[in-house]
């Protein structure tokens, strides 16, 4: 009898370790499979009417929630037990666009891929180093086409949407692509946004073998930045 207690304790034991150990798995699963960052569209819904000319040159700043300047990438994953959507995302973005006669006439911005985050530092870690490779390539930039005009962008705070044609690179490569950007003038500012599809083969993003997951060719660059001058 003795012994069959015994038994019968060990295997609750046993049976309660497995259970932790289950839901702890579950947990970090979680944790290291969560959605990421991702840099949203312009919200324009406290958007005021505009304070100064659109002419002159345009610097990219912090700016104010929810519109602070970030890009970062969004991609469909395959994983064994599920498909999933990640993004990264990062506030570190520099650049500057000149207006002349309400024509974007040149833009540039360099985007600091080392600091790009999917709020998992462990995927961080391996995102730029084995799939930006951002110790070789640690800037992706958009320089763009011009002139582009900005006729349709009024003063009253109204989004407008443009083609704004540029060159986009990343890992030492570069494509010509043209995307619809928001864009929106407030108070001193102006706000612009878009999302550019892209295949990363096309930059030479590789799916590293030792991932799980398995990467679809084909996501999105989101892009939302606030400029004053």
């Amino acid at each position: 009898m003795e012994k069959r207690r015994k038994s019968v304790v060990i295997t609750m034991v046993i049976a309660i370790i497995v259970l932790a150990l289950f839901a702890v798995g579950m947990v970090l699963y979680q944790l290291f499979t969560g959605p990421g960052i991702k840099t949203e569209e312009l919200d324009a819904s406290k958007a005021k009417p505009a304070t100064t000319d659109i002419n002159g040159v345009w610097h990219v700043v912090y700016g104010q929630a929810p519109n602070h300047s970030s890009v970062g990438f969004t991609f469909e994953e395959s994983l064994p037990a599920e498909d999933k959507v990640t993004s990264g995302s990062t506030t570190h973005v520099e650049g500057q666009a000149t207006v002349e006669n309400e024509k974007l006439v040149s833009g540039r911005f360099v985007v600091d891929m080392t600091q790009v985050s999917t709020d998992v530092e462990k995927r961080d870690i391996n995102v730029r180093t084995k799939i930006f490779k951002t110790d070789e390539h640690p800037e992706a930039t958009y320089e763009v086409a011009g002139p582009v005009d900005l006729s349709e962008v009024d003063d009253q705070a109204n989004v407008a949407e443009l083609k704004i044609p540029g060159t986009l690179s990343i890992k030492g490569k570069s494509q010509d692509v043209d995307p619809t950007f928001k864009v929106v003038r407030d108070g001193d500012k102006i706000i612009i946004s878009t999302t550019i599809r892209i295949n990363r083969n096309d930059f030479g993003v590789e799916s590293p073998e030792f991932v799980a997951a398995q990467i679809a060719e084909e996501g999105d660059v989101n892009v939302l930045l606030t400029l004053e001058k």
